[in-house]
């Protein structure tokens, strides 16, 4: 038994990362020059970043990150900890509070669940450091779960409620195109999994849904960037111009490459390509995003299980959640 207990006191603790996002229009230059790492922008980039955050108000992608950490712990009854990459808290600080607090072993979840260096591999190395060794604590970081069976579970739930409104409001069988961020063309060149882990995740989602055959649904990649180079596609906007070519009236869109809504959501679906959909003649209807899905904490659940011990998972008190 005091083996046991010994076990028992390396606490372990479950750290979810996110991208971060700015709290109010006025801090999108500083966020921006996190996520550029201090590159500057031009002003009108800027500007127009700024445009697209007035317009959705603000984004609730903290809200929804925070909401996960608190379900995952009563899920785990494990200390759930969330940090940021690009905005407060900012994952360094939340490791030093971690280890502060006294926690011996981190499981890392990314909440971007397909692997690219552009990426993870970004949130990796702002936990454990350039060098990888820089974390004060055991970190054990998950680098996909872009197939958990849970996860296409919550993605197949979503389309299929609002597939199946937009197919009876529009009295015809309407094409989903499923959408991930777009990443620089030399990133997947490099070999890179993201462009297979995204299209995977969308080829599962549709196999969950029946009713869903082969001729219903594409992918395209959104949100392509503004730095140099080429970015992959094929781009939405190019998807529905083609789907409009082909006669049809309308289209869904199902992003899988994000688990909750922020601006690549509000502001890109429903506001861009909803616009640009009505330019040529077509209406535009979205999946609900994941958001505070139970599905979804019961996906990050399994995905944290899958790395704890038995002696993590004995009984223990609740703590509180930690920004």
């Amino acid at each position: 038994m005091g083996a046991l207990s010994r076990v028992q006191e390396k606490r372990t603790a479950v750290l979810l990362v996110a991208h971060g996002t700015p709290e109010k229009v006025e801090d999108v230059p500083e966020f921006l020059r996190y996520v550029t790492g201090g590159r500057p922008l031009p002003p009108e980039v800027v500007q127009e970043i700024q445009h697209r955050y007035g317009l959705i108000g603000r984004s609730p992608l903290h809200d929804y990150t925070f909401q996960q950490a608190e379900q995952l712990h009563r899920e785990l009854n494990l200390p759930v900890y969330a940090g940021m990459r690009n905005w407060k808290p900012f994952i360094p600080d939340v490791v030093r509070r971690m280890a502060e607090e006294g926690v011996e072993r981190a499981i890392v979840i990314c909440l971007a669940p397909h692997n690219s260096r552009t990426s993870v591999g970004l949130y990796r190395q702002a936990v454990v450091g350039k060098d990888g060794r820089q974390a004060p604590f055991e970190v054990d970081f998950i680098e996909s779960w872009h197939d958990h069976p849970l996860l296409v579970r919550a993605f197949a739930e979503k389309l299929r409620i609002g597939w199946g409104r937009a197919c009876e409001e529009l009295n015809a069988r309407v094409p989903v195109i499923f959408t991930a961020h777009s990443v620089p063309a030399r990133t997947i060149a490099g070999g890179d999994p993201y462009e297979q882990q995204a299209r995977e995740t969308a080829a599962l989602v549709a196999m969950e849904v029946p009713s869903l055959s082969v001729d219903d649904w594409m992918f395209a990649f959104q949100s392509q960037g503004m730095s140099g180079g080429p970015w992959i596609g094929p781009s939405v906007e190019d998807t529905i111009v083609t789907l409009r070519d082909a006669g049809r009236r309308g289209v869904f869109i199902q992003p899988v490459g994000f688990l909750c809504d922020h601006v690549e959501v509000l502001y890109d679906v429903d506001i861009a390509f909803k616009n640009f959909a009505a330019e040529q003649g077509m209406k535009l209807w979205r999946a609900e995003s994941l958001n505070g899905s139970p599905l979804l904490t019961a996906a990050l659940a399994e995905v944290a299980r899958s790395r704890l011990s038995p002696a993590d998972q004995l009984p223990a008190p609740l703590a509180p959640i930690k920004g």
